[in-house]
């Protein structure tokens, strides 16, 4: 096994390498050439004794200006899928652009009123790293595996969009798994090892702070978000946690009085409301939908598209409940 002060030569070598192109692209970017300032005239010729007569001397070229182009990221907008995620829109061709970040305004959408009346999206407040910042981002995590930043160092540099890139790609992954134990040993293979799981791919671990007494894991994360300030009602964005209460009778009473018991990663949001998102459910990881502007409504109309599957199945004590009617909260994953 090789010694520990080795190993960790060997990751201080890594961050090294990594930091290195990374001081260079960004030192790169903020370098701008100048206007070399000449004169067009040729000086005048000098007499010298001599039986030629001096010739005139060259007249110098005129100078350059070269202004590099600056890369435009502008974040998605409208409906939001794990595509929109994976590949945002950029600046097109034409005379030498400015850097600009441009905050869409995502879709409205009116929920039940015990939760919220409205929803507001906080996208325009979202950070977002441009040019080639992004890139040399994107090859430091190349470089250096999220298992060997133990310090988390370059965490603090992911972007909200990069987690959620992580997050939802990972989640997409793992879409018709029927046993999660079997992908890491240990993990529980329900919907808190699902989470957990797709969070661990952006180096988030949603247990870490470990459980309280009689708490489930669904609690505990939900405890951990409520804690960081992360809980909110707003429009989801990809990535974001999506909380459920009841969903089963958890103490086996026939009561409803369960509290948090189910817990999801959001895909995306289409333009109508109707919120995508990944679970580890009876059936195996697999997507459900749920829109809070109809929580009761399954389908709005007799054939139309479904808004709401069912979460709950009914019982002989019970009827059947939608998404919309046992959701909670959402949580987003930064400061996790």
């Amino acid at each position: 096994m090789r010694p520990q002060h080795l190993e960790g030569r060997r990751l201080s070598r890594l961050h090294l390498f990594a930091t290195v192109p990374l001081c260079a692209l960004i030192g790169c970017a903020t370098v701008k050439s100048h206007p070399v300032e000449t004169s067009l005239e040729a000086p005048s010729p000098v007499a010298v004794h001599s039986p030629e007569p001096a010739a005139p001397a060259p007249a110098v070229g005129e100078g350059l200006a070269v202004d590099a182009p600056v890369a435009v990221v502008t974040p998605p907008t409208g409906e939001v899928s794990a595509e929109t995620v994976a590949k945002p829109e950029a600046g097109g061709e034409g005379p030498p652009p400015v850097s600009k970040v441009e905050a869409a305004a995502s879709p409205r959408l009116v929920v039940t009123p015990e939760v919220v009346s409205t929803v507001v999206s906080e996208e325009k407040n979202r950070p977002l790293v441009t040019g080639v910042v992004a890139a040399a981002l994107e090859a430091v995590a190349l470089v250096v595996s999220p298992g060997s930043r133990e310090d988390g160092f370059w965490d603090a540099y992911r972007t909200p969009m990069q987690m959620a890139r992580l997050i939802v790609s990972r989640s997409s992954q793992l879409v018709g798994e029927r046993n999660l134990a079997r992908l890491s040993r240990g993990m529980p293979n329900d919907c808190s090892g699902f989470v957990r799981l797709a969070y661990l791919s952006a180096g988030i671990d949603l247990v870490a702070h470990g459980f309280l007494a009689g708490e489930n894991a669904v609690s505990a994360i939900f405890r951990r978000a409520t804690t960081g300030g992360r809980i909110h009602h707003n429009a989801p964005r990809p990535g974001d946690l999506v909380f459920f209460r009841e969903t089963y009778d958890r103490n086996r009473d026939g009561r409803r009085n369960d509290g948090m018991t189910h817990v999801g990663v959001v895909e995306g949001m289409a333009s109508d409301g109707t919120v995508t998102f990944i679970h580890r459910g009876s059936k195996g990881v697999a997507r459900s939908r749920m829109n809070l502007t109809h929580p009761e409504k399954h389908q709005l109309a007799q054939g139309g598209p479904v808004v709401n599957d069912f979460l709950r199945p009914a019982t002989k004590r019970s009827r059947a409940y939608l998404t919309g009617e046992l959701f909670v909260a959402f949580a987003s994953p930064e400061g996790l």
